[in-house]
């Protein structure tokens, strides 16, 4: 990916979502012919010149230091995860190694195999890209068979925007939808040259015009925790809190699991679900039966 029109569109697009009067900047008199702040505005802010801004904003990140970059994200009033990612985008030129060797492929250890059998509610395992790597059996019946897929397809993004029955799945799917695009960003911001990456941003491009919108909103996020609102082919409407997990030895690597509110229906519906899986407590699938070595 072009790292000089990633940061132009992402800066451009944050300065885009800020008002003036949020920012705490005296709006100029007569039409404004942009969205949110103005690029001399955002330099003001940041206390650097117009002209430095405006090269950084077209990409020219030669020579940046991290203070400026540092100014810029408290004048764009960017939250943790955006102002790493502009770190990220910047990261050529502000001292940082580049990743330069090809990723060394992602595998589940034996001990988190044993985590999934050992969880009674639905868990799965999700690397780079977010490919699903494992899960336990009810996490691959909450949401999909991903086990039965083709490893190239098994890959939460590709389910979300390619697959009919994640329409139907996902109550919510559009915002579920944008937090995938999100989590995307994210990781090419941190891989830009991780050519799966570009293979399945393309194919999503190719054959999503939601995809294609949502991509161009630059968005950035960071999964810790949430809900999901479900409406499940077999056990029907529930609404399940998950929390992410980071796998020590493989930072890129994350454990979700999703539970219910105790005595809930969807507490109902999930051990309604583990009768039709034959687990209980979930059991998950062996190293021996699905072999990861995903990239």
């Amino acid at each position: 990916m072009d790292r000089s029109s990633e940061i132009r569109e992402f800066l451009r697009t944050r300065r885009a979502r800020i008002t003036p009067e949020q920012a705490g900047v005296a709006p100029h008199t007569g039409a404004r012919r942009v969205p949110g702040l103005r690029r001399e505005e955002v330099a003001q802010l940041a206390g650097v010149s117009v002209d430095y801004y405006i090269r950084l904003e077209r990409g020219r990140t030669q020579g940046v230091s991290e203070a400026v970059l540092e100014a810029v994200a408290r004048a764009l009033q960017l939250d943790d995860t955006e102002r790493a990612h502009l770190f990220d985008l910047a990261q050529p030129t502000t001292g940082r190694a580049r990743r330069k060797r090809p990723l060394a492929p992602q595998k589940v250890r034996p001990a988190l195999y044993r985590a999934l059998d050992a969880l009674g509610v639905p868990a799965v395992v999700q690397g780079r890209r977010m490919d699903i790597l494992a899960a336990n059996r009810l996490g691959y019946a909450l949401i999909a068979d991903f086990e039965a897929r083709p490893h190239r397809d098994r890959n939460a993004a590709r389910f979300v925007f390619l697959d009919e029955a994640a329409g139907t799945l996902y109550s919510d799917w559009e915002r579920v939808a944008a937090d995938c695009v999100a989590t995307l960003r994210l990781y090419a911001g941190r891989h830009p040259d991780d050519p799966q990456l570009t293979e399945l941003i393309g194919e999503l491009s190719l054959h999503s015009d939601t995809f294609r919108r949502m991509w161009a909103d630059h968005n950035v996020l960071a999964h810790t925790s949430g809900s999901k609102r479900l409406h499940h082919p077999l056990v029907g409407d529930l609404t399940l809190d998950y929390v992410v997990l980071a796998v020590e030895d493989d930072p890129e690597q994350t454990l979700v699991i999703y539970t219910p509110e105790p005595a809930s229906p969807a507490a109902e519906a999930i051990n309604l679900l583990a009768s039709w899986t034959g687990t209980s407590p979930a059991g998950a699938t062996t190293p021996e039966q699905t072999p990861n070595t995903a990239g």
